[in-house]
């Protein structure tokens, strides 16, 4: 299976990956600095094929095999990214599925139109990450060299050359907070976080539940790192989708049985 590509207004051309199937889809939207080839991505994908369900992954702006440069993006323009993605090549509502920044990326697309999402999976997800997770971390030298100079080059804690952070992400981020007042979201949530992840400490996450609306679930997991792509996490991921899509079936029974019946 080979990579398609659209071009969204802008110009930018995104790469992706579609598999058809069953409904609901599910929409894999990946994190900072990487891309859909990963091993979350890949494992979904077998899922996928596995049980006959569609299945979309996609490479943002500046990242993998899509158009644009990783220094010119933002989290506008990759949550603008996604809403392209969910609106031109996915049919009905989707399962999205968020790793890191695609956590916040699924926000804010659930937030914005609920009423193409059915369900939300989020895999140490990393909302406000640019405000509350880097710049309240950075020293002062790098905070001025950041908004001094435009950009400044973090370390990457696996194996990756150094990437910028610019100003421009920095002040985009706290033009897409989330974390700071409730997050009306109707749909299922499951969220699935390490305790040892060194990059999103787990009390982000509880701090992420205290903030949905209805009544999220949260796994969390003693051993689990940021990753989360042993064989055993790969497993809790797929049984955890496994159960959001059974509970959604659920749900829709329920509401489409007539008055009356049980």
């Amino acid at each position: 299976m080979g990579n398609e590509t659209f071009t969204r207004e802008g110009g930018q051309t995104i790469a992706y990956l579609k598999r058809g199937g069953k409904r609901p889809g599910v929409l894999w939207l990946g994190g900072f600095h990487s891309d859909m080839m990963g091993t979350k991505a890949q494992a979904l994908d077998e899922w996928a094929q596995a049980r006959e369900r569609a299945y979309l992954r996609f490479d943002y702006s500046g990242h993998g095999a899509s158009s644009g440069e990783f220094r010119d993006g933002t989290i506008g323009l990759w949550r603008d990214d996604a809403a392209d993605v969910l609106d031109r090549l996915c049919e009905g509502p989707q399962i999205l599925v968020g790793s890191s920044m695609g956590g916040w990326i699924a926000l804010l697309l659930a937030r914005a139109n609920p009423a193409k999402v059915a369900g939300l999976l989020l895999i140490a997800p990393a909302p406000d990450f640019t405000e509350k997770l880097m710049w309240a971390e950075m020293s002062e030298d790098v905070r001025r060299t950041i908004m001094e100079k435009g950009e400044w080059k973090r370390p990457s804690a696996y194996g990756d050359d150094p990437y910028p952070i610019t100003r421009a992400l920095i002040e985009d981020g706290r033009r897409n907070l989330v974390l700071d007042a409730p997050i009306p979201v109707p749909c299922p949530v499951h969220i699935i976080q390490g305790m040892k992840d060194p990059d999103v400490p787990w009390r982000h996450a509880l701090k992420l539940v205290e903030r949905l609306s209805g009544n999220p679930m949260l796994t969390l997991i003693k051993e689990g790192d940021h990753r989360l792509s042993t064989p055993e996490d790969l497993a809790r991921i797929t049984v955890a989708l496994d159960a959001l899509i059974a509970g959604i079936a659920a749900s829709c029974l329920a509401f489409a049985a007539p008055p009356g019946s049980s």
